[in-house]
């Protein structure tokens, strides 16, 4: 396929915090929900680069984690940023913020868009300790990102199914609050938000999604391959956005479903690389990648 492929859900940390995995592991909950076990991959850019070359995707925005440490999300975004710097053409990224920390929070928002940051992510208000629809705590974030047009990309999970570390409790009956709470934000809800796209055959919930898309992330754990040409049914293939989750799951596997599905071709490509290159505003440099 011809069309531009960008894998919207990735995550990479700087080598020595890989390196340092239990000492983080004991200073903050997220990174210890995610990545006390060795078992769990750990990825750095480089490795996501030589990823993306072997699955030949041509862009991958690389998040962060929810630090429930305002000073470490700094410290995380820092390398971030940097990585971006190295691999401009390869690699978007997103930022964490820890809402609870005020002010400290919007200076960093704006300090990560000053310095390129598409968006911020991977929220986790359940671990963080926030409430996504508690506009005292978000509409200031919420208001810096319309500022600087900046994406919120959120973790979300299903009510029932699949249990799985890290799964959580951002479901739909939350997202649906914080959606209805700030329409005009560009949100992107990961692991196709939980299941809320479903809700979507309810024409009020349709009318509250203008702004909102689902990525694919982790769909081979969760859902049957039909779930593409469902979700498209619902919700249209223009919602839709190719995340793999990488590295929990190899970029291949969730590409080759997704090349698989029984969609039309110009569907396929919109999910593959054609609608995140419209939200991240990407100009056309990625199509000459080599």
């Amino acid at each position: 396929m011809s069309s531009v492929i960008i894998d919207f859900h990735t995550h990479i940390f700087p080598p020595w915090l890989r390196e340092r995995r239990d000492e983080y592991s004991k200073l903050d909950p997220c990174f210890s929900l995610l990545y006390y076990q060795p078992k769990a991959r750990m990825a750095t850019a480089e490795e996501v680069v030589a990823s993306m070359d072997e699955a030949g995707i041509d862009v991958s925005a690389v998040l962060n984690i929810g630090w429930v440490s305002h000073e470490l999300c700094v410290k995380a975004n820092d390398y971030i940023l940097d990585s971006v710097s190295r691999y401009p053409t390869r690699l978007v990224g997103f930022c964490a913020i820890q809402p609870r920390a005020g002010d400290a929070a919007i200076a960093e928002l704006e300090r990560c868009a000053r310095a390129g940051a598409k968006g911020i992510g991977e929220l986790r208000s359940d671990v963080q300790g926030f409430n996504l629809a508690d506009k005292t705590t978000m509409k200031p974030l919420v208001d810096a990102a319309l500022k600087h047009d900046l994406i919120f990309l959120t973790h979300s999970s299903e009510p029932v199914g699949h249990e799985y570390s890290g799964k959580g409790s951002i479901t739909p009956d939350i997202l649906y609050s914080f959606i209805t709470s700030f329409p005009r934000l560009k949100l992107v809800c990961a692991h196709w938000g939980g299941g809320l796209p479903f809700y979507a055959l309810m024409p009020e919930v349709a009318e509250a999604l203008p702004n909102v898309f689902f990525d694919t992330a982790a769909t081979v754990f969760l859902y049957k391959p039909e779930i593409f040409e469902q979700m498209s049914h619902i919700i249209g293939s223009d919602k839709i956005l190719f995340g793999s989750d990488y590295p929990l799951i190899h970029q291949n596997r969730v590409l080759a479903q997704i090349q698989s599905a029984q969609l039309p071709e110009e569907d396929k490509a919109r999910i593959l690389g054609a609608n995140a290159q419209k939200l991240l505003c990407l100009d056309e440099r990625s199509k000459s990648i080599t």
